[in-house]
Protein backbone atom coordinates (compact mmCIF):
# COMPACT_ATOMS: atom_id res chain seq x y z
CA UNK A 1 0.00 0.00 0.00
CA UNK A 2 1.51 3.31 -0.81
CA UNK A 3 0.83 6.84 0.24
CA UNK A 4 -1.17 7.81 -2.61
CA UNK A 5 -3.80 5.85 -1.64
CA UNK A 6 -7.21 7.43 -2.04
CA UNK A 7 -9.41 5.21 -0.01
CA UNK A 8 -8.99 3.17 2.89
CA UNK A 9 -7.93 -0.18 2.18
CA UNK A 10 -10.22 -3.07 2.78
CA UNK A 11 -8.64 -6.73 4.77
CA UNK A 12 -10.53 -9.57 3.53
CA UNK A 13 -8.03 -11.44 6.23
CA UNK A 14 -7.24 -11.03 9.88
CA UNK A 15 -5.30 -7.77 10.96
CA UNK A 16 -2.24 -8.47 12.58
CA UNK A 17 -1.10 -6.14 15.36
CA UNK A 18 1.72 -5.51 17.93
CA UNK A 19 2.01 -3.36 21.14
CA UNK A 20 4.91 -1.88 22.61
CA UNK A 21 5.02 -0.20 25.66
CA UNK A 22 7.34 2.85 26.43
CA UNK A 23 7.99 5.39 28.38
CA UNK A 24 4.87 5.49 30.47
CA UNK A 25 2.50 3.75 33.44
CA UNK A 26 0.53 1.35 31.57
CA UNK A 27 -2.78 2.71 32.68
CA UNK A 28 -4.19 2.94 28.85
CA UNK A 29 -3.74 -0.53 28.56
CA UNK A 30 -5.41 -1.20 32.52
CA UNK A 31 -8.06 0.99 31.02
CA UNK A 32 -8.77 -1.08 27.73
CA UNK A 33 -8.94 -4.35 29.74
CA UNK A 34 -12.27 -2.75 31.25
CA UNK A 35 -13.73 -2.17 27.89
CA UNK A 36 -17.78 -3.57 28.57
CA UNK A 37 -20.40 -4.18 25.73
CA UNK A 38 -18.62 -6.54 24.37
CA UNK A 39 -15.53 -7.24 26.40
CA UNK A 40 -12.25 -6.46 24.98
CA UNK A 41 -10.86 -10.21 23.90
CA UNK A 42 -15.05 -10.49 21.96
CA UNK A 43 -14.23 -6.62 19.98
CA UNK A 44 -10.84 -7.48 18.66
CA UNK A 45 -12.13 -10.83 17.65
CA UNK A 46 -15.23 -9.06 15.94
CA UNK A 47 -12.83 -6.37 14.62
CA UNK A 48 -10.74 -9.22 13.02
CA UNK A 49 -7.63 -8.20 15.09
CA UNK A 50 -4.89 -10.30 15.66
CA UNK A 51 -2.68 -9.62 18.54
CA UNK A 52 0.83 -10.68 17.50
CA UNK A 53 2.41 -9.46 21.18
CA UNK A 54 1.57 -7.72 23.54
CA UNK A 55 3.85 -6.72 26.37
CA UNK A 56 1.69 -7.49 29.36
CA UNK A 57 -1.52 -9.64 27.85
CA UNK A 58 0.91 -11.87 25.74
CA UNK A 59 2.84 -15.37 27.03
CA UNK A 60 5.48 -14.92 24.48
CA UNK A 61 8.75 -13.24 26.17
CA UNK A 62 12.46 -13.55 25.70
CA UNK A 63 14.36 -14.78 22.47
CA UNK A 64 10.86 -15.99 21.17
CA UNK A 65 9.79 -12.47 21.65
CA UNK A 66 12.95 -10.34 19.74
CA UNK A 67 12.40 -12.93 17.23
CA UNK A 68 9.34 -11.88 16.54
CA UNK A 69 10.51 -8.27 16.45
CA UNK A 70 13.33 -8.92 14.08
CA UNK A 71 11.56 -10.26 11.44
CA UNK A 72 8.15 -7.86 11.67
CA UNK A 73 11.13 -4.70 11.57
CA UNK A 74 12.55 -7.00 8.32
CA UNK A 75 9.83 -7.30 6.19
CA UNK A 76 10.26 -10.73 6.25
CA UNK A 77 6.81 -11.18 8.33
CA UNK A 78 3.83 -9.10 7.81
CA UNK A 79 2.12 -7.30 9.80
CA UNK A 80 -0.59 -4.24 9.97
CA UNK A 81 -1.12 -2.52 13.03
CA UNK A 82 1.56 -0.68 15.23
CA UNK A 83 0.37 0.56 18.75
CA UNK A 84 2.63 2.52 21.03
CA UNK A 85 1.76 2.88 24.57
CA UNK A 86 3.62 5.71 26.44
CA UNK A 87 5.89 8.12 25.29
CA UNK A 88 9.55 7.91 23.54
CA UNK A 89 12.41 7.90 25.72
CA UNK A 90 15.10 9.77 23.39
CA UNK A 91 17.60 10.42 25.94
CA UNK A 92 20.46 10.60 26.82
CA UNK A 93 21.50 12.90 24.03
CA UNK A 94 19.39 11.36 21.48
CA UNK A 95 20.81 7.89 21.96
CA UNK A 96 17.64 6.48 23.04
CA UNK A 97 19.72 4.23 25.61
CA UNK A 98 17.65 5.23 28.73
CA UNK A 99 15.21 2.59 27.49
CA UNK A 100 16.91 -0.79 25.95
CA UNK A 101 14.87 -3.39 24.55
CA UNK A 102 15.48 -6.07 27.09
CA UNK A 103 17.65 -9.21 24.88
CA UNK A 104 19.09 -6.84 22.36
CA UNK A 105 21.44 -3.97 22.29
CA UNK A 106 19.27 -1.58 20.76
CA UNK A 107 16.82 1.07 22.42
CA UNK A 108 13.05 0.68 21.89
CA UNK A 109 13.43 3.98 20.01
CA UNK A 110 15.04 2.23 17.46
CA UNK A 111 12.57 -0.67 17.21
CA UNK A 112 9.44 1.80 17.23
CA UNK A 113 11.03 3.39 14.50
CA UNK A 114 11.70 0.68 12.62
CA UNK A 115 8.65 -1.13 12.74
CA UNK A 116 6.45 1.95 12.04
CA UNK A 117 7.87 2.35 8.87
CA UNK A 118 6.61 -1.76 7.87
CA UNK A 119 2.86 -0.73 9.45
CA UNK A 120 0.18 -0.06 7.53
CA UNK A 121 -1.57 1.95 10.15
CA UNK A 122 0.33 3.33 13.50
CA UNK A 123 -1.54 4.10 16.47
CA UNK A 124 -0.21 6.52 19.24
CA UNK A 125 -2.54 5.00 22.60
CA UNK A 126 -2.70 7.85 25.13
CA UNK A 127 -1.35 11.49 25.14
CA UNK A 128 1.90 10.08 26.23
CA UNK A 129 2.22 8.43 22.91
CA UNK A 130 0.86 11.28 20.70
CA UNK A 131 2.38 14.30 22.85
CA UNK A 132 4.69 13.35 25.35
CA UNK A 133 2.14 13.79 28.04
CA UNK A 134 3.10 13.18 31.94
CA UNK A 135 6.42 11.74 31.11
CA UNK A 136 7.60 14.70 29.27
CA UNK A 137 6.59 17.06 31.69
CA UNK A 138 9.16 19.43 34.14
CA UNK A 139 12.88 19.47 32.83
CA UNK A 140 12.20 16.33 30.75
CA UNK A 141 15.67 14.63 31.27
CA UNK A 142 14.62 11.44 29.51
CA UNK A 143 13.64 13.46 26.66
CA UNK A 144 10.25 11.94 26.41
CA UNK A 145 8.14 12.69 23.42
CA UNK A 146 5.55 11.40 20.75
CA UNK A 147 5.54 9.76 17.63
CA UNK A 148 4.75 12.62 15.74
CA UNK A 149 4.96 15.45 18.50
CA UNK A 150 6.99 16.58 21.00
CA UNK A 151 4.21 18.56 23.10
CA UNK A 152 2.14 21.37 20.87
CA UNK A 153 5.28 21.29 17.96
CA UNK A 154 5.13 18.43 15.16
CA UNK A 155 8.20 16.57 14.77
CA UNK A 156 8.32 13.68 17.96
CA UNK A 157 10.32 10.63 16.89
CA UNK A 158 8.88 10.16 13.43
CA UNK A 159 8.43 13.55 12.62
CA UNK A 160 4.97 15.31 11.07
CA UNK A 161 5.36 14.39 7.34
CA UNK A 162 5.31 10.50 8.47
CA UNK A 163 3.07 8.47 6.47
CA UNK A 164 2.11 5.05 7.15
CA UNK A 165 1.95 2.52 4.63
CA UNK A 166 -1.67 3.08 4.31
CA UNK A 167 -0.94 6.55 3.68
CA UNK A 168 -2.18 7.65 7.43
CA UNK A 169 -0.23 9.89 9.55
CA UNK A 170 -0.17 8.62 13.07
CA UNK A 171 -3.28 8.43 14.88
CA UNK A 172 -3.42 9.74 17.88
CA UNK A 173 -5.73 8.25 20.16
CA UNK A 174 -5.03 10.81 23.05
CA UNK A 175 -5.96 11.03 26.77
CA UNK A 176 -4.46 10.12 30.30
CA UNK A 177 -5.99 7.25 29.91
CA UNK A 178 -7.80 6.51 26.92
CA UNK A 179 -11.27 5.50 27.06
CA UNK A 180 -11.78 1.71 26.04
CA UNK A 181 -14.47 2.33 23.17
CA UNK A 182 -11.78 5.07 21.29
CA UNK A 183 -9.59 2.79 20.34
CA UNK A 184 -11.60 -0.09 20.15
CA UNK A 185 -14.28 2.36 17.84
CA UNK A 186 -11.10 2.68 15.45
CA UNK A 187 -9.85 -0.85 15.39
CA UNK A 188 -13.26 -1.09 13.75
CA UNK A 189 -13.78 0.91 11.19
CA UNK A 190 -9.60 0.00 10.10
CA UNK A 191 -10.79 -4.01 9.84
CA UNK A 192 -13.71 -2.73 7.49
CA UNK A 193 -11.93 -0.39 5.90
CA UNK A 194 -13.54 2.51 6.76
CA UNK A 195 -10.52 4.73 8.22
CA UNK A 196 -8.96 7.57 6.47
CA UNK A 197 -7.49 11.17 7.06
CA UNK A 198 -11.22 12.52 6.43
CA UNK A 199 -11.80 10.63 10.14
CA UNK A 200 -8.94 13.05 12.26
CA UNK A 201 -8.99 15.99 13.56
CA UNK A 202 -6.54 19.13 13.29
CA UNK A 203 -3.96 17.10 16.07
CA UNK A 204 -4.96 13.59 14.04
CA UNK A 205 -7.19 12.53 16.98
CA UNK A 206 -10.15 10.58 15.72
CA UNK A 207 -13.08 12.41 15.60
CA UNK A 208 -15.85 9.89 16.71
CA UNK A 209 -14.63 11.36 20.00
CA UNK A 210 -13.46 14.75 19.44
CA UNK A 211 -16.11 16.25 18.06
CA UNK A 212 -17.37 16.26 21.48
CA UNK A 213 -16.93 18.07 24.84
CA UNK A 214 -16.53 16.69 27.94
CA UNK A 215 -19.02 19.37 29.34
CA UNK A 216 -21.60 17.92 27.02
CA UNK A 217 -23.65 15.60 28.73
CA UNK A 218 -22.37 16.97 32.41
CA UNK A 219 -24.06 15.73 35.03
CA UNK A 220 -23.34 19.36 36.32
CA UNK A 221 -24.66 21.50 33.37
CA UNK A 222 -26.90 22.71 35.25
CA UNK A 223 -25.27 24.36 37.87
CA UNK A 224 -22.87 25.54 35.08
CA UNK A 225 -25.80 27.56 33.25
CA UNK A 226 -26.52 29.93 36.62
CA UNK A 227 -22.59 29.97 37.35
CA UNK A 228 -23.39 28.05 40.65
CA UNK A 229 -20.03 26.76 41.32
CA UNK A 230 -18.58 24.77 44.13
CA UNK A 231 -16.25 26.16 46.50
CA UNK A 232 -13.82 23.03 47.34
CA UNK A 233 -13.51 19.53 45.91
CA UNK A 234 -16.73 17.12 46.75
CA UNK A 235 -19.18 20.14 46.77
CA UNK A 236 -21.83 19.26 44.01
CA UNK A 237 -21.68 22.50 41.83
CA UNK A 238 -19.69 23.41 38.88
CA UNK A 239 -16.44 23.12 39.12
CA UNK A 240 -15.00 25.44 36.34
CA UNK A 241 -15.06 29.06 37.99
CA UNK A 242 -13.15 28.07 41.29
CA UNK A 243 -11.70 24.45 40.81
CA UNK A 244 -10.22 24.42 37.57
CA UNK A 245 -12.71 22.43 35.30
CA UNK A 246 -12.00 22.66 31.85
CA UNK A 247 -14.94 20.36 30.77
CA UNK A 248 -16.29 23.01 28.43
CA UNK A 249 -12.52 23.35 26.21
CA UNK A 250 -11.52 19.54 26.71
CA UNK A 251 -12.24 17.44 23.07
CA UNK A 252 -13.99 14.50 23.80
CA UNK A 253 -16.99 12.51 24.94
CA UNK A 254 -16.30 11.49 28.62
CA UNK A 255 -19.57 12.60 30.12
CA UNK A 256 -21.42 10.48 26.82
CA UNK A 257 -19.62 7.37 26.81
CA UNK A 258 -19.77 6.70 30.34
CA UNK A 259 -16.29 4.90 32.41
CA UNK A 260 -16.42 1.58 33.54
CA UNK A 261 -20.37 1.83 32.83
CA UNK A 262 -21.09 4.53 35.48
CA UNK A 263 -19.44 7.84 35.24
CA UNK A 264 -16.35 10.17 34.30
CA UNK A 265 -13.90 12.30 36.34
CA UNK A 266 -16.55 14.56 37.01
CA UNK A 267 -19.13 12.53 38.34
CA UNK A 268 -16.36 11.14 40.25
CA UNK A 269 -15.84 14.59 41.94
CA UNK A 270 -12.88 15.91 40.27
CA UNK A 271 -12.39 18.57 37.50
CA UNK A 272 -11.41 17.64 33.64
CA UNK A 273 -7.75 18.42 33.16
CA UNK A 274 -8.29 18.03 29.31
CA UNK A 275 -5.88 15.23 28.98
CA UNK A 276 -6.81 14.70 25.40
CA UNK A 277 -4.92 17.78 24.89
CA UNK A 278 -0.91 18.56 23.78
CA UNK A 279 0.53 20.10 26.89
CA UNK A 280 -2.09 19.46 29.60
CA UNK A 281 0.11 17.63 31.91
CA UNK A 282 1.59 21.72 32.81
CA UNK A 283 -0.87 23.75 32.71
CA UNK A 284 0.94 26.34 35.06
CA UNK A 285 -1.18 26.04 37.73
CA UNK A 286 -2.61 23.60 40.47
CA UNK A 287 -5.07 21.19 38.54
CA UNK A 288 -7.81 22.18 40.79
CA UNK A 289 -7.45 25.61 40.48
CA UNK A 290 -9.00 28.37 38.09
CA UNK A 291 -6.53 31.41 37.61
CA UNK A 292 -8.54 34.18 36.91
CA UNK A 293 -7.95 38.16 35.91
CA UNK A 294 -9.93 40.75 37.72
CA UNK A 295 -12.02 38.15 39.22
CA UNK A 296 -12.71 36.58 35.25
CA UNK A 297 -11.34 32.93 34.57
CA UNK A 298 -8.35 32.95 32.20
CA UNK A 299 -9.91 29.37 30.50
CA UNK A 300 -13.42 30.71 28.91
CA UNK A 301 -15.45 28.12 27.58
CA UNK A 302 -14.44 26.86 23.93
CA UNK A 303 -15.25 29.68 20.90
CA UNK A 304 -16.74 32.17 23.71
CA UNK A 305 -15.81 35.55 23.60
CA UNK A 306 -14.46 36.86 26.78
CA UNK A 307 -17.25 39.90 26.94
CA UNK A 308 -20.36 37.61 26.74
CA UNK A 309 -18.74 35.45 28.89
CA UNK A 310 -18.99 37.97 31.28
CA UNK A 311 -22.57 39.13 30.63
CA UNK A 312 -24.22 35.61 30.55
CA UNK A 313 -22.30 34.88 34.02
CA UNK A 314 -23.43 38.45 35.74
CA UNK A 315 -26.96 37.09 34.59
CA UNK A 316 -26.89 33.59 35.62
CA UNK A 317 -25.58 34.77 38.60
CA UNK A 318 -28.85 37.21 39.33
CA UNK A 319 -31.71 34.78 38.00
CA UNK A 320 -29.88 31.26 40.21
CA UNK A 321 -32.35 29.59 41.88
CA UNK A 322 -32.21 29.41 45.86
CA UNK A 323 -31.86 25.63 45.08
CA UNK A 324 -28.62 25.52 43.27
CA UNK A 325 -27.19 28.01 45.22
CA UNK A 326 -27.99 25.93 48.23
CA UNK A 327 -26.64 22.60 46.44
CA UNK A 328 -23.55 24.27 44.55
CA UNK A 329 -21.87 24.04 48.11
CA UNK A 330 -23.01 20.94 49.80
CA UNK A 331 -21.36 17.45 49.59
CA UNK A 332 -24.89 15.83 49.10
CA UNK A 333 -28.05 17.53 46.95
CA UNK A 334 -30.12 18.86 49.38
CA UNK A 335 -32.71 20.53 48.09
CA UNK A 336 -34.74 18.95 45.64
CA UNK A 337 -36.82 20.80 42.90
CA UNK A 338 -39.93 21.74 43.48
CA UNK A 339 -43.77 21.68 41.73
CA UNK A 340 -44.87 25.26 41.98
CA UNK A 341 -48.36 23.47 40.39
CA UNK A 342 -48.70 21.43 43.53
CA UNK A 343 -50.40 23.11 46.74
CA UNK A 344 -49.52 23.50 49.71
CA UNK A 345 -45.17 23.24 48.17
Amino acid sequence: MNASTNSPPSFKRALRMIWLQSGGCGGCTLSLLGAEGPDLVTSLEAAGIEILWHPSLSEMSGRDCVGLMERLASGEEAFDILCLEGSVMCGPGGTGRFHMMAGTDRPVMSWIEDLARRASFVVAVGSCAAFGGITAAGDNHAEACGLAYDGKSPGGLLGSDFRSGAGLPVINIAGCPIHPGWLVEVLHLIGAGRFSAADLDEWERPLAYTTHLVHHGCARNEFYEFKASAEKLCERGCMMENLGCKGTQARADCNIRAWNGSGSCIDGGYPCINCTAPGFEEPGHPFATTPKISGIPIGLPTDMPKAWFVALAALSKAATPSRLRDNATAELLKVPPSNRQKKGS
